[in-house]
């Protein structure tokens, strides 16, 4: 279960100092947020989603534009967080995460250690930062939480998600019943 640590407050700095565990630790707003390793399950669908995203990317002209976690977004001194996979511009490439500012889009497969925080707190601080689009994949319910910044209730997918890098880029569409089929138990 995703933990929060309110004992104080934490920086995205105090995170960057923690020791390796296999552990993901997160800030946001300066709250601690640690969750276990992903499961396999987990794991499955972000590369699933990975191997749909890259090719349609490469296509658009943004093939080097896909970060998988771990990752250090950061927007401010007390925020870190480290999405399954986001995409950002091709002019904030470079080799430090600090320059890493606009996601066109973030992506959170939910875990059950870390679903609150996904659909609750992370979706309000990308919201707060307008992300472009941000999906909650929840593989269990077989379903895509859609979310952009004026959001007040999510577009709930179930069966084609589509997505564009950008207004004039031709139409990503992935279809759910084929990402989640065959999922480990």
């Amino acid at each position: 279960m995703a933990m929060p640590d309110t004992a104080r407050r934490w920086t995205a700095q105090m995170v960057r100092e923690l020791p390796e565990d296999g552990k993901r630790y997160e800030v946001i707003h300066g709250e601690l947020v640690v969750t276990p390793s992903p499961r396999p399950r987990h794991e499955r669908v972000r590369v699933r989603l990975m191997e749909v995203l890259q090719p349609y990317l490469r296509a658009t002209g943004m093939p080097e534009s896909l970060f998988v976690a771990p990752c250090e977004i950061s927007w401010d001194e007390d925020t870190l967080v480290q999405p399954d996979l986001l995409i950002v511009p091709s002019e904030e490439i470079t080799n430090d995460w600090s320059t890493y500012k606009t996601l066109l889009l973030a992506v959170e497969v939910l875990s059950p250690s870390s679903a609150r925080y996904d659909r609750v707190v992370k979706r309000r601080l990308y919201q707060e930062y307008h992300v472009g689009t941000y999906w909650v994949v929840d593989h269990e319910a077989a379903v895509v939480e859609v979310w952009r910044p004026g959001d007040e209730r999510p577009e709930i997918v179930t069966d084609v998600l589509r997505w564009r890098v950008r207004r004039e880029a031709p139409e990503l569409a992935i279809d759910l019943e084929e990402l989640f089929r065959g999922l480990p138990v």
